[in-house]
Protein backbone atom coordinates (compact mmCIF):
# COMPACT_ATOMS: atom_id res chain seq x y z
CA UNK A 1 0.00 0.00 0.00
CA UNK A 2 3.03 2.31 0.70
CA UNK A 3 4.41 2.16 -2.36
CA UNK A 4 1.18 2.26 -4.14
CA UNK A 5 0.50 6.02 -2.42
CA UNK A 6 4.56 6.80 -3.49
CA UNK A 7 3.87 6.31 -6.88
CA UNK A 8 0.74 7.52 -7.21
CA UNK A 9 2.29 11.22 -5.64
CA UNK A 10 5.07 10.75 -8.58
CA UNK A 11 2.64 10.71 -10.70
CA UNK A 12 0.92 13.69 -9.40
CA UNK A 13 4.16 15.44 -9.37
CA UNK A 14 5.18 14.34 -13.09
CA UNK A 15 1.35 15.95 -14.10
CA UNK A 16 2.05 19.05 -12.75
CA UNK A 17 5.16 19.13 -14.47
CA UNK A 18 3.62 18.68 -17.64
CA UNK A 19 1.17 21.20 -17.39
CA UNK A 20 3.76 23.67 -16.29
CA UNK A 21 6.00 22.99 -18.99
CA UNK A 22 3.10 25.15 -21.24
CA UNK A 23 3.55 28.94 -22.17
CA UNK A 24 5.11 30.75 -19.80
CA UNK A 25 5.31 28.18 -16.97
CA UNK A 26 8.62 28.31 -16.41
CA UNK A 27 8.39 32.41 -15.43
CA UNK A 28 5.11 32.05 -14.46
CA UNK A 29 4.34 28.72 -11.96
CA UNK A 30 3.04 30.12 -8.61
CA UNK A 31 4.88 29.02 -5.27
CA UNK A 32 2.83 27.54 -2.16
CA UNK A 33 1.88 29.77 0.54
CA UNK A 34 0.52 28.63 4.00
CA UNK A 35 -2.35 26.51 5.05
CA UNK A 36 -4.97 28.69 4.45
CA UNK A 37 -6.78 29.78 7.61
CA UNK A 38 -10.98 29.21 7.63
CA UNK A 39 -12.77 31.71 9.50
CA UNK A 40 -16.23 31.05 8.39
CA UNK A 41 -17.98 30.59 11.80
CA UNK A 42 -17.02 34.09 13.30
CA UNK A 43 -17.52 36.64 10.32
CA UNK A 44 -20.33 39.33 11.41
CA UNK A 45 -22.56 40.18 8.59
CA UNK A 46 -20.53 43.37 7.64
CA UNK A 47 -16.71 40.96 7.36
CA UNK A 48 -14.90 39.22 4.25
CA UNK A 49 -12.22 36.37 5.28
CA UNK A 50 -9.51 37.05 3.26
CA UNK A 51 -6.64 34.70 2.72
CA UNK A 52 -3.59 34.94 0.00
CA UNK A 53 -2.93 31.53 -1.32
CA UNK A 54 -0.23 32.41 -3.72
CA UNK A 55 0.78 33.64 -7.01
CA UNK A 56 -2.92 35.64 -8.12
CA UNK A 57 -4.80 33.42 -5.72
CA UNK A 58 -7.09 34.36 -3.06
CA UNK A 59 -9.41 32.88 -1.18
CA UNK A 60 -12.79 35.13 0.18
CA UNK A 61 -15.29 34.18 2.72
CA UNK A 62 -18.32 35.25 3.43
CA UNK A 63 -20.63 35.84 6.62
CA UNK A 64 -23.05 32.89 5.06
CA UNK A 65 -20.54 30.61 4.23
CA UNK A 66 -19.63 31.11 0.45
CA UNK A 67 -16.67 30.47 -0.52
CA UNK A 68 -14.72 31.95 -3.41
CA UNK A 69 -11.22 31.56 -4.75
CA UNK A 70 -9.67 33.72 -7.65
CA UNK A 71 -7.15 32.95 -10.75
CA UNK A 72 -8.41 29.16 -9.71
CA UNK A 73 -5.69 26.97 -10.94
CA UNK A 74 -6.29 23.42 -9.25
CA UNK A 75 -2.91 24.27 -7.70
CA UNK A 76 -3.76 27.03 -5.59
CA UNK A 77 -6.61 25.87 -3.74
CA UNK A 78 -7.70 25.41 -0.26
CA UNK A 79 -8.75 22.37 1.45
CA UNK A 80 -12.29 21.90 0.59
CA UNK A 81 -13.51 22.80 -2.78
CA UNK A 82 -14.86 26.59 -3.20
CA UNK A 83 -18.54 27.55 -4.36
CA UNK A 84 -17.03 30.00 -6.84
CA UNK A 85 -14.18 30.41 -8.69
CA UNK A 86 -12.99 33.27 -10.36
CA UNK A 87 -10.10 32.83 -13.60
CA UNK A 88 -9.29 35.64 -15.15
CA UNK A 89 -7.01 34.93 -18.16
CA UNK A 90 -6.85 31.57 -20.01
CA UNK A 91 -3.00 30.74 -18.66
CA UNK A 92 -2.14 27.68 -16.84
CA UNK A 93 -1.26 29.22 -13.80
CA UNK A 94 -4.38 31.54 -13.88
CA UNK A 95 -7.21 28.93 -14.61
CA UNK A 96 -7.31 24.87 -14.99
CA UNK A 97 -9.14 23.52 -17.97
CA UNK A 98 -10.82 20.51 -15.46
CA UNK A 99 -12.79 22.72 -12.74
CA UNK A 100 -14.47 20.30 -10.38
CA UNK A 101 -17.53 19.76 -10.47
CA UNK A 102 -18.72 20.49 -7.45
CA UNK A 103 -18.11 23.63 -7.92
CA UNK A 104 -21.57 26.11 -8.11
CA UNK A 105 -19.89 28.85 -10.51
CA UNK A 106 -17.20 28.81 -12.74
CA UNK A 107 -16.19 32.21 -13.97
CA UNK A 108 -13.98 32.37 -16.57
CA UNK A 109 -12.85 36.45 -17.86
CA UNK A 110 -12.02 36.20 -21.20
CA UNK A 111 -13.26 36.11 -24.40
CA UNK A 112 -14.18 32.54 -25.40
CA UNK A 113 -15.48 32.96 -28.73
CA UNK A 114 -18.71 34.58 -27.78
CA UNK A 115 -17.86 38.32 -26.78
CA UNK A 116 -16.78 39.83 -23.76
CA UNK A 117 -18.32 38.14 -20.99
CA UNK A 118 -20.66 39.72 -18.82
CA UNK A 119 -20.61 38.30 -15.46
CA UNK A 120 -23.26 39.75 -12.61
CA UNK A 121 -23.83 36.62 -10.20
CA UNK A 122 -25.16 36.78 -7.07
CA UNK A 123 -25.32 33.80 -4.66
CA UNK A 124 -26.25 33.76 -1.09
CA UNK A 125 -24.35 37.20 0.45
CA UNK A 126 -21.94 37.55 -2.59
CA UNK A 127 -22.23 39.24 -5.61
CA UNK A 128 -19.97 39.36 -8.63
CA UNK A 129 -19.67 41.17 -11.61
CA UNK A 130 -16.38 41.92 -13.94
CA UNK A 131 -14.90 44.32 -16.12
CA UNK A 132 -13.37 42.92 -19.54
CA UNK A 133 -9.56 44.19 -20.46
CA UNK A 134 -7.69 43.18 -23.22
CA UNK A 135 -4.08 41.61 -22.91
CA UNK A 136 -0.97 41.64 -25.42
CA UNK A 137 0.11 38.30 -26.80
CA UNK A 138 4.04 37.29 -27.03
CA UNK A 139 4.02 39.04 -30.73
CA UNK A 140 3.10 42.21 -28.93
CA UNK A 141 -0.66 42.58 -30.64
CA UNK A 142 -3.36 43.22 -28.81
CA UNK A 143 -6.24 40.47 -27.92
CA UNK A 144 -9.28 41.78 -26.97
CA UNK A 145 -11.13 41.25 -23.98
CA UNK A 146 -8.46 38.64 -22.69
CA UNK A 147 -8.60 39.47 -19.48
CA UNK A 148 -10.93 40.13 -16.34
CA UNK A 149 -11.01 42.61 -13.67
CA UNK A 150 -13.76 40.73 -11.09
CA UNK A 151 -15.55 43.02 -8.50
CA UNK A 152 -16.59 41.29 -5.31
CA UNK A 153 -19.01 42.68 -2.88
CA UNK A 154 -18.85 40.63 0.22
CA UNK A 155 -19.95 42.10 4.08
CA UNK A 156 -19.73 45.73 3.57
CA UNK A 157 -16.37 45.86 1.02
CA UNK A 158 -15.62 46.04 -2.64
CA UNK A 159 -13.07 43.85 -3.63
CA UNK A 160 -11.42 43.89 -6.75
CA UNK A 161 -8.55 41.78 -8.56
CA UNK A 162 -6.84 43.50 -11.51
CA UNK A 163 -6.06 39.67 -12.80
CA UNK A 164 -3.39 40.02 -15.78
CA UNK A 165 -3.69 43.57 -16.19
CA UNK A 166 -1.56 44.99 -19.15
CA UNK A 167 -2.74 48.25 -19.69
CA UNK A 168 -4.09 51.87 -18.03
CA UNK A 169 -7.81 51.55 -17.50
CA UNK A 170 -10.26 53.74 -19.61
CA UNK A 171 -12.67 56.39 -18.36
CA UNK A 172 -15.54 53.90 -19.55
CA UNK A 173 -13.55 50.67 -17.46
CA UNK A 174 -13.32 53.05 -14.34
CA UNK A 175 -16.81 54.35 -14.31
CA UNK A 176 -17.86 50.22 -14.63
CA UNK A 177 -15.69 49.82 -11.64
CA UNK A 178 -17.27 52.10 -9.35
CA UNK A 179 -16.13 52.38 -5.84
CA UNK A 180 -13.19 49.72 -4.57
CA UNK A 181 -12.43 49.74 -1.18
CA UNK A 182 -9.71 46.92 -1.32
CA UNK A 183 -7.65 46.18 -4.93
CA UNK A 184 -5.58 42.74 -5.08
CA UNK A 185 -2.43 44.45 -7.77
CA UNK A 186 -0.24 42.22 -9.53
CA UNK A 187 3.35 44.03 -9.02
CA UNK A 188 5.52 41.96 -11.53
CA UNK A 189 6.29 44.97 -13.36
CA UNK A 190 6.82 43.13 -16.75
CA UNK A 191 4.40 40.20 -17.53
CA UNK A 192 1.48 42.30 -16.88
CA UNK A 193 2.40 46.72 -16.36
CA UNK A 194 5.56 48.17 -15.53
CA UNK A 195 5.42 49.32 -12.33
CA UNK A 196 5.18 52.78 -12.69
CA UNK A 197 2.36 52.01 -14.40
CA UNK A 198 0.55 49.88 -12.19
CA UNK A 199 0.92 53.15 -9.45
CA UNK A 200 -0.61 54.61 -12.17
CA UNK A 201 -3.88 52.16 -12.54
CA UNK A 202 -3.80 52.02 -8.13
CA UNK A 203 -4.21 56.06 -8.74
CA UNK A 204 -7.12 55.74 -11.38
CA UNK A 205 -9.27 53.75 -9.16
CA UNK A 206 -8.22 55.61 -5.49
CA UNK A 207 -8.68 52.02 -3.13
CA UNK A 208 -8.00 52.43 0.86
CA UNK A 209 -6.43 49.34 0.83
CA UNK A 210 -3.47 47.96 -1.82
CA UNK A 211 -2.57 44.53 -1.71
CA UNK A 212 0.27 43.07 -3.68
CA UNK A 213 0.66 39.80 -5.89
CA UNK A 214 2.28 38.33 -8.80
CA UNK A 215 5.45 39.37 -7.69
CA UNK A 216 7.44 35.91 -7.52
CA UNK A 217 10.58 37.04 -5.87
CA UNK A 218 10.84 39.59 -2.75
CA UNK A 219 13.26 41.38 -4.79
CA UNK A 220 10.44 42.45 -7.20
CA UNK A 221 8.18 43.08 -4.40
CA UNK A 222 11.13 45.06 -2.75
CA UNK A 223 11.21 47.12 -5.54
CA UNK A 224 7.68 47.86 -5.59
CA UNK A 225 7.36 48.54 -1.96
CA UNK A 226 10.17 51.00 -2.04
CA UNK A 227 8.41 52.56 -4.55
CA UNK A 228 5.21 52.74 -2.40
CA UNK A 229 6.45 53.78 0.66
CA UNK A 230 6.81 57.22 -1.06
CA UNK A 231 3.37 57.86 -1.44
CA UNK A 232 1.38 55.01 1.12
CA UNK A 233 1.76 53.88 4.10
CA UNK A 234 2.66 50.25 4.12
CA UNK A 235 2.32 47.57 6.58
CA UNK A 236 3.18 43.58 6.70
CA UNK A 237 1.01 41.07 7.87
CA UNK A 238 2.07 38.17 10.00
CA UNK A 239 -0.24 35.92 8.64
CA UNK A 240 -1.92 35.32 5.22
CA UNK A 241 -5.26 35.12 6.35
CA UNK A 242 -7.32 38.08 7.70
CA UNK A 243 -10.77 39.21 8.45
CA UNK A 244 -11.79 42.69 7.01
CA UNK A 245 -14.05 45.54 7.37
CA UNK A 246 -15.19 48.86 6.46
CA UNK A 247 -14.78 50.34 9.81
CA UNK A 248 -10.99 48.31 10.04
CA UNK A 249 -9.98 50.18 6.64
CA UNK A 250 -7.09 52.71 7.24
CA UNK A 251 -8.28 56.64 7.29
CA UNK A 252 -5.16 56.80 4.45
CA UNK A 253 -4.67 54.46 1.58
CA UNK A 254 -2.14 51.46 2.67
CA UNK A 255 -0.21 48.76 1.11
CA UNK A 256 -0.70 45.72 2.91
CA UNK A 257 1.83 42.53 2.47
CA UNK A 258 0.66 39.15 3.57
CA UNK A 259 2.71 36.34 3.59
CA UNK A 260 3.49 33.86 0.64
CA UNK A 261 4.38 34.22 -2.72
Amino acid sequence: MGLVRALCGVLAFVVLAVQASSAWALVCWPIAAAEPRIMLASLKSEEVGLTFLGHASFLLESPKGVTIVTDYNGVMRPKDIPDIVTMNNAHITHYTPTPEAEIKYVLRGWDEGKGAPAWDVGYKDVQIRNVSTNVRDWSGATRENGNSIFVFSVGDLCIAHLGHLHHLLTDAQISQLGQVDILLVPVDGSYTLSQEDMFSVIEQIKPQLIIPMHYFNQFTLGRFLERAAKTYGVRTSETASLVLARARLPKKPEILVLPGQ
